[in-house]
């Protein structure tokens, strides 16, 4: 039996560079980004949308990689956890309160968390705000105060 693979040409803007490639039309996001353009920091756990690891932005809007094609975001611009640093190499705002406030442990589900408050994150917002803003993604390990107290000290700076 052949399978039949239709494939697409997609051209989007990753972390600032233009990528044209084509791709079979099912290529989940997550995995193009991870296996075509060798982006690992965007992490695949439960491939359901519920624990946001796999945390994007889509045009500026927190997304999860895990239920987007590729196919779907073509021309859009899409930021993954490796383009949150300076090109300089320097980490963010953000990433460097998450270091400075030890919100990380294991590490698997921090990207997802930086993306999910890099894409929503506003001056002013309180504690009860944030939390709400990163209820969606799940640690194991922080217990997610750390992370919490981080998000307030960018929010409030």
């Amino acid at each position: 039996m052949t399978e039949n693979t239709q494939i697409r040409t997609i051209t989007l803007t990753v972390n600032g560079h233009s990528v044209t490639e084509a791709i079979p039309v099912r290529v989940l996001l997550s995995d193009f980004l991870r296996e075509h353009l060798g982006l690992t920091g965007t992490h695949v756990g439960c491939e359901h949308g519920v624990c946001g690891a796999c945390t994007v932005l889509i045009d500026g809007d927190a997304s999860r990689s895990c239920l987007t094609l590729a196919a779907q975001v073509d021309g859009a611009e899409i930021t993954t956890v490796e383009g949150l640093a300076d090109g300089d190499g320097s980490l963010s705002p953000l990433q460097q309160a998450f270091a400075d406030h030890f919100a990380l442990q294991c590490g698997f589900c921090t990207p997802g968390f930086l993306m999910s408050l890099a894409g929503e994150l506003e001056p002013g917002m309180t504690e009860a705000e944030i939390r709400h803003l990163v209820s969606g993604n799940l640690c194991r390990c922080t217990g997610y105060q750390t992370i919490v107290e981080a998000a307030v000290a960018i929010s409030n700076a």
